[in-house]
């Protein structure tokens, strides 16, 4: 079986550089130029944040024993890898548009019998969800360090990119079959718990997200959640709302 390379694949590095692209239009004067800006750093660096949220899981998994995941692809970065063009990229990417709720978009099929014991189980759910707090808290430093007190549409941009990694930490984190939350609990329960997981994997979610869209009192308890959060790590909730109003200009 052919052993597949390792490096960043050139479409990762492509969307690295359409993400940067999109920063470097943020600060032009032109307003076309800068909400076009804003949207294409948003989804470039949302889609870079599925390739390291999926990465994360696999390369957890690869020093836990599951080879398969380097013969598979997944540790290329490239989004081919880990996702189905509808479900887990197009579908996403709609519901960022119209919700802003970032749904989990991609996938890494782990050999679970090839790891060595529950604990590398559960880190590997984890390893998701812990990479997009990483990257939610980075662009949050960032902004602070480089563009401190700066209301630009850079800023701003950076900003709703890091509340959107917050959030994602936060849905992924929920012990609810079918997210990694409950992938972390898992091992440890009982085969009739783990049962119960299986079969509502399916729907789970769904209702989740129905829940978060539908039910005021859901949706409120949940971005009140993300807000503290962000708050806790230090972003500026006027400044990620103004990258989210940019971001949806049709509004």
């Amino acid at each position: 079986m052919r052993r597949q390379d390792t490096r960043p694949s050139p479409l990762f590095l492509a969307l690295l550089a359409v993400t940067i692209g999109g920063g470097v239009l943020t600060v032009l004067e032109s307003e076309f130029a800068y909400t076009a800006g804003v949207v294409i750093l948003v989804l470039g660096g949302w889609a870079v944040s599925l390739c390291l949220h999926e990465f994360g899981h696999a390369i957890v998994a690869y020093r836990g024993g599951d080879r398969e995941v380097r013969w598979k692809g997944y540790l290329t970065l490239d989004i081919r890898r880990y996702s189905d063009p509808l479900l887990s990229i197009v579908l996403p990417l709609i519901f960022l548009l119209i919700g802003g709720i970032p749904l989990p978009g991609g996938a890494v099929y782990i050999n679970h019998h090839a790891l060595r014991n529950k604990r590398v189980e559960s880190w590997v759910s984890l390893a998701g969800p812990l990479t997009n707090l990483v990257l939610g808290i980075l662009l949050t430093l960032s902004v602070q360090l480089f563009m401190p007190g700066e209301v630009t549409p850079l800023s701003a941009a950076l900003s709703f990119l890091a509340l959107l990694q917050l959030m994602a930490f936060v849905l992924n984190i929920l012990p609810v079959p079918g997210l990694d939350g409950w992938g972390a609990i898992e091992p440890f329960l009982s085969y009739k718990a783990q049962v119960f997981g299986q079969k509502a994997r399916p729907w789970a979610p769904l209702i989740l997200f129905a829940a978060l869209i539908g039910l005021p009192g859901v949706g409120t308890a949940f971005f009140d959640l993300v807000g503290s959060l962000f708050d806790a790590v230090g972003g500026w909730s006027a400044l990620a709302w103004e990258g989210y109003r940019t971001f949806r200009f049709w509004y």
